[in-house]
């Protein structure tokens, strides 16, 4: 016959085993846990970096892009629908733009012999006030380091009603085993939805050395005072302190032009 004593210790050993074991279960699910955010932060470090300077789309494509391998949306038709602007630069010359905004004068060098198309892009839309009243939509703090303009939406969406070629890819030089390459600091570039040939009129600002995939247009280069202002844009950070999205300190374009360098 089994003492109380037996009883008292066969009955705390049987409720230690049973303590064990839910330990051992809540680890178990903590590593499952661990291993699954592990897995997603992954994927959100490859995916934002391309994501950032690519543009938007209406929610259907938004739905398709999700289910493909790019994290970019393709333009609406009503974006991609018209013809890029008639040539008119002159493709030996060097252009300016000049940026007039509440955050400080930006203005960037253009080389038509190396990207023709997207100069004498820049020059038909300034010229017609396109970027006029525009802001800068878009920063990013971590990871890569840009000032995205361009959009007259102001969400990301926006384009002329037309896309242009890619051009200068090479420029950078070969992508290494990541497969990026630095733009350096001082770099404009212009934004895509992360297929060929799909630049509009956003572009970004690098105002510290980022790593890219060779797919977006190098096409200018800023001055000094530029890249200052810019990084003093960048140095203030993102509303609400993450480290994608609305600048703090919010860019308005009040004027650009392009003119002869």
């Amino acid at each position: 016959m089994v003492s109380s004593d037996q009883r008292r210790r066969q009955l705390a050993r049987e409720k230690f085993e049973r303590q064990q074991q839910r330990r051992e279960e809540a680890r178990r699910k903590t590593r499952r846990l661990t291993v699954v955010i592990a897995s997603a932060l992954a994927v959100v470090a490859v995916v934002g970096v391309t994501a950032f300077v690519s543009l938007g789309g209406d929610d259907k494509e938004k739905k398709d892009a999700a289910s493909s391998t790019s994290p970019s949306p393709s333009p609406s038709a009503s974006e991609s629908s018209a013809p890029e602007p008639a040539m008119k630069i002159d493709k030996k010359s060097k252009y300016t733009m000049s940026l007039k905004t509440n955050q400080g004068d930006i203005a960037f060098t253009m080389d038509a012999a190396k990207t023709p198309h997207t100069t004498n892009s820049f020059k038909s839309l300034a010229d017609k006030g396109f970027f006029d009243g525009t802001k800068c939509h878009r920063l990013t703090t971590q990871g890569i380091f840009v000032l995205q303009c361009g959009d007259p939406k102001g969400d990301g969406t926006g384009g002329p009603g037309y896309t242009i070629p890619d051009e200068n890819l090479t420029a950078l030089g070969k992508a290494g085993k990541d497969g990026t390459v630095t733009y350096p600091a001082g770099t404009v570039a212009m934004a895509n939805t992360g297929q060929p040939h799909t630049g509009g009129s956003q572009f970004f600002l690098v105002y510290k050395d980022s790593k890219l995939p060779p797919t977006y247009t190098p096409f200018g280069t800023m001055d000094a005072a530029s890249l200052k202002a810019v990084k003093t844009v960048g140095t203030a950070g993102v509303t609400g302190g993450a480290a994608d999205g609305a600048p703090k300190k919010a860019v308005t374009i009040s004027k650009a032009a392009v003119d002869k360098a």
